[in-house]
């Protein structure tokens, strides 16, 4: 979980708009999704991890334990169930609302935090580079 703590700034995006679609985000918020560069901060204390996302759009915080399922609101206003596992160097994040599904799966490659959205056929790959 160590190599996962700090802030980590967004530096590139692969099929963003097309997961967002999938998941029911709306035009107007995907085009202001798209141009956004958020930062990610993950910290954590005893057993509980803290992420939260902070841009010019919108900024949201998620608490919660592993392995706990908590409610979330996204930050497109979803309200899901969430889960979020440790599966070897995986950090497993999974919503679950209305009958659908998504994953988010966060895990540390050469340095860089790659963030990787699935929905149904769906892949989007976000990666992230750490803070100085």
């Amino acid at each position: 979980m160590e190599a996962f703590l700090g802030i980590w700034n967004l530096v590139d995006s692969h099929d963003f708009d097309e997961y967002m679609k999938k998941i029911g985000v709306g035009f107007a918020t995907r085009q202001i999704a798209n141009i956004t560069k958020p930062s990610a901060i993950i910290g954590m204390e005893e057993d509980t991890i803290t992420v939260k996302t902070q841009s010019a759009f919108k900024n949201t915080e998620i608490t919660f334990k592993l392995g706990e399922e908590f409610d979330e609101t996204t930050a497109d206003d979803r309200k899901v169930k969430s889960t979020v596992t440790l599966d070897g160097k995986k950090l497993k994040h999974v919503q679950k609302w209305e009958g659908k599904e998504t994953s988010l799966v966060r895990e540390i490659q050469d340095g860089k935090l790659i963030l990787t959205l699935t929905m149904d056929d769906v892949v989007c790959t976000r990666t992230y580079e750490k803070a100085t």
